[in-house]
């Protein structure tokens, strides 16, 4: 996951699995609000389909397609490219452990947006590589992209430094001499 140059305009991207929890109906909420204002902006999903009792119907996510508010992509074996096309990434879940997805968009250099709730937070640092917003809360998930998108060089700023932080806590090298020195080796 390397550094990509970031588009040319504000864009936004959500990965997960289809399901309640990871905050999916907050995303597309917070997507209302910021296309009355931006309309032009350019929203995405990528997540395979959960057929349990938290999975979002397919027919609910096609209606948001329908309705212009997102590029829903499913499933995907490779994200990468996915994270290439985004500015900012969202995963405005309810409760993770260190989000895989999130250490991938910053080591990409893409600003965040998630939910301050443990392990979501853990790799974020508020307003410098990203936005921590309330859990369940879709208006402040809105302010946080608004913010973003109304400013070019924080999203740059924000990206540039989610991959120094990812490279300094989060990189195969500096997770190994942690658990090195905790080991007393």
């Amino acid at each position: 996951y390397n550094v990509r140059p970031l588009p040319s305009q504000p864009s936004f991207l959500l990965i997960a699995r289809m399901i309640n929890n990871k905050g999916i109906r907050e995303y597309v909420e917070a997507i209302r609000k910021v296309k009355k204002n931006y309309p032009k902006v350019k929203f995405s999903m990528v997540g395979g389909i959960e057929e349990n009792i938290d999975g979002i119907d397919p027919q609910e996510i096609q209606s948001w397609v329908l309705e212009g508010l997102v590029d829903y992509k499913g499933a995907l074996p490779d994200v990468r490219q996915e994270i290439e096309d985004c500015s900012v990434y969202v995963l405005p879940s309810y409760r993770e452990g260190t989000p895989r997805s999130v250490l991938e968009a910053m080591s990409m250099g893409r600003a965040i947006i998630t939910a301050d709730v443990p392990g979501c937070r853990d790799p974020v640092i508020h307003g410098v590589t990203g936005f921590l917003v309330q859990s369940k809360d879709s208006s402040d998930l809105a302010n946080a992209m608004e913010r973003l998108i109304e400013d070019e060089k924080l999203r740059t700023t924000m990206g540039q430094k989610s991959r120094e932080y990812a490279v300094k806590r989060y990189s195969d090298d500096s997770v190994v001499a942690e658990i090195i020195a905790e080991l007393g080796i």
